[in-house]
C-alpha cells in the first residue's frame, strides 16, 4: 500500500487539535484521524488520547484480528474505551470539562475496509476515478439537510456547521458506526477532518487524486489548496492507495 498523511494548524488557529495515527506495519494497517474539541488545549489531549488508546486496544488484541467481525468488534470497543477515558479525565479536570473528539479509522483486513466513525471528520474512497462519501456525519447540519431544512449549498455559509451531534469523550456512553466494504486495486481511502472538506468540494479533492500518483504529494497539495483557500480550520489527511489486493 501507498500511504500519505499530513496534518496542518492552517491559518486561523493558534494550536492545532487534530491528531493522526498512520501504520508503517504491515501486520498492523491501522489509520486514524481524529480533530479534537475543547479549550485549555483540552481538544489536543482529547484527540491524542483517542489515538493512543485505539492503538493500544489493538496492539493488546492483535491475535484475536483474524476476520472482519472479530475486528469490527474491537474497532467498537476500542472506541468506546476511549470515550470513558476521555470523559472521566474530563470530570478530574474542571477546566477539560466536555472535551471531546473526532474519530474515523480504518483497519484494512485481507481486501476488505473496516471503517469506525464518531462525529464529522470523515471516510472516502476513490474508485474508478470518483469519489464517494463512506461515512454519515453526525452534525446538526446533517440532520437539517437529510430533514429538508437547507440544501447543501445553504449549509456551506450555515452559522451552526461545524456543531456535531456525537463525540468520544462528550458523553459516558457513545454510538459507534462501523462500516464493512470491499476495495479493489487502484482505489484509494482518504481519511480527513473538516478541516480540509470544509475549504474545497469533493471534485477538487478527486482532481487531485486522479492526477497525483504519489500519496504523500497529494495530501501535501490538498493541505496546501485548503490554505489557499482560506486555512479555516486544521487541516488533515491520511490517504492509502492500494496497489495490490491481500487476499
Amino acid at each position: 500500500m501507498a500511504k500519505g498523511a499530513l496534518s496542518d494548524i492552517g491559518l486561523k488557529r493558534d494550536k492545532n487539535q487534530d491528531a493522526y495515527y498512520i501504520s508503517n506495519k504491515d501486520k498492523m494497517p491501522l489509520y486514524i484521524v481524529a480533530d479534537g474539541m475543547g479549550g485549555h488545549r483540552c481538544g489536543e489531549l482529547a484527540s491524542s488520547m483517542a489515538l493512543d488508546i485505539v492503538k493500544e486496544s489493538f496492539l493488546n488484541k492483535k491475535e484475536s484480528l483474524t476476520d472482519k467481525e472479530s475486528i469490527l468488534k474491537v474497532i467498537k470497543e476500542s472506541i468506546e474505551k476511549a470515550n470513558i477515558n476521555i470523559y472521566l479525565k474530563s470530570l478530574k479536570m474542571k477546566e477539560c470539562q466536555g472535551m471531546g473528539t473526532t474519530i474515523t479509522m480504518a483497519y484494512i483486513f485481507k481486501d476488505n475496509i473496516l471503517i469506525g466513525h464518531v462525529g464529522d471528520s470523515r471516510a472516502y474512497l476513490v474508485s474508478d476515478g470518483e469519489i464517494r462519501q463512506l461515512t454519515e456525519d453526525h452534525s446538526y447540519i446533517n440532520e437539517l439537510i437529510k430533514n429538508g431544512t437547507i440544501t447543501l449549498e445553504e449549509s456551506k455559509t450555515h452559522p451552526k456547521k461545524n456543531m456535531i451531534t456525537r463525540a468520544v469523550g462528550s458523553s459516558s456512553i457513545v454510538e459507534v458506526d462501523k462500516i464493512a466494504m470491499e476495495y479493489k486495486l487502484g482505489d484509494i481511502l482518504l481519511l480527513c477532518s473538516d478541516g480540509l472538506f470544509n475549504m474545497l468540494s469533493e471534485d477538487q479533492i478527486n482532481d487531485v487524486f486522479n492526477r497525483e500518483t504519489n500519496m504523500q504529494r497529494a495530501c501535501e497539495i490538498l493541505t496546501s489548496m485548503a490554505n489557499e483557500k482560506g486555512g479555516l480550520d486544521n487541516i488533515t489527511s491520511v490517504a492509502i492507495k492500494f496497489d495490490e489486493v491481500k487476499l
